[in-house]
């Protein structure tokens, strides 16, 4: 939802959480845009906050973070089950603000948090960084440019090799843990950027690995006219880079699209690198194209840049750009998510919309 009014630079920004997705890729995406302006984060890590940039506060309490006047903009990259309600109490509090995925827990949650949003009249967006993924970028061009041809059946893996069970949040069993709330969001996200909205969900969701209290093993399939998108993650299978699928296997009507590797985004963040560094975002791992007659050549990757979701909010913010998730794309994520979940309780196919 758009703001009443836009802000003037800087747009003060709070995050609320300073684990993985708070430290590496909020604090360091945020950063990388001089319109926001990182001021503090609800957390008990002061010391390593402190680490970051002492100039930015550690705040214990994240209601305190909301409740500050000096903050415009609240990033909220708590665990998933605290995402509803904070979401909810900082619209109250007349914050514009950014949730990670997955949105929230429940498809009603989710829809409420968008009225409440265009009640307000602020702005309400959801993480969905991986739109800016090369691996991404790159297969979509291929498809909008039509090299081959109509799209048939979309293959899309985010796999990784963990066979051990770690004693953490995403894995324990509790509310909005394991891979259907983890890495499926983001492969949903990108399914329905290409081709909207599905009419028909189908899922298989599954615990693999011995101890697991969570879901590590997700295949979903959306059915549309004319076209099957299959998309899976799992934590017992390696990526294409260990022998595993690749990233993305496209068929069409004049060829295939083969992407091997994951953008490396994460990883170079996770290393210290940041946008704007010498090699950002950039990806060896070229697009391949078999064409009708099985004649291979090859595309260059386009470089990522996920950094574009928060310059793109902050010009939204600034009344300068369009929003880069709506609150409505968020909301249709999460219907498919839950559609999945129904699926794979009660073993049949499941029809959209949700009621």
């Amino acid at each position: 939802m758009n703001s009443t009014a836009p802000i003037r630079r800087p747009i003060r920004t709070g995050i609320i959480g300073f684990g993985l997705a708070g430290r590496v890729f909020h604090a360091g995406l945020i950063r990388a845009v001089p319109a926001l302006q990182l001021t503090a984060i609800a957390t008990s890590r002061k010391e390593e906050v402190a680490a970051l940039d002492p100039a930015i506060r550690a705040v214990a309490d994240p209601q305190a973070l909301i409740a500050d006047p000096g903050i415009d903009l609240v990033v909220i990259a708590s665990p998933t089950g605290t995402h509803a309600e904070l979401a909810r109490a900082a619209l109250l509090a007349g914050k514009h603000v950014v949730v990670d995925k997955p949105f929230t827990l429940t498809l009603a949650e989710a829809r409420a948090l968008a009225d409440l949003a265009r009640e307000t009249q602020l702005t309400l967006t959801v993480f969905h960084n991986r739109r800016w993924d090369s691996c991404f970028l790159t297969v979509r061009q291929a498809i909008e440019d039509g090299v081959i041809g109509r799209v048939t059946r979309l293959w899309s893996c985010f796999n990784r090799f963990r066979p051990q069970v770690r004693d953490r949040w995403r894995e324990d069993g509790s509310p909005g843990s394991g891979l259907l709330y983890d890495l499926a969001p983001h492969l949903v996200d990108q399914a329905l950027v290409l081709f909207g909205k599905p009419e028909v969900v189908s899922a298989d969701i599954a615990i693999l690995r011995e101890g697991g209290a969570a879901d590590d093993e997700v295949a979903i399939t959306l059915r549309y006219p004319g076209l099957r998108v299959q998309l899976g993650a799992s934590m017992n299978t390696p990526d294409a880079g260990g022998g595993g699928a690749p990233r993305f296997a496209v068929d069409g009507t004049q060829g295939r699209l083969v992407k091997r590797l994951l953008d490396g985004q994460e990883n170079q963040l996770v290393s210290g690198m940041h946008p704007g560094d010498s090699g950002w975002g950039e990806d060896a791992d070229p697009l391949v194209v078999h064409d009708a007659q099985g004649v291979a050549s090859t595309r260059p990757a386009i470089t990522g840049r996920q950094e574009t979701f928060y310059a793109q909010l902050a010009a939204f913010l600034q009344g300068t750009a369009p929003i880069p998730v709506t609150p409505e794309e968020a909301v249709a994520v999460q219907e498919v998510i839950e559609a999945a979940q129904t699926s794979a309780r009660e073993g049949r196919v499941v029809a959209l919309p949700l009621p």
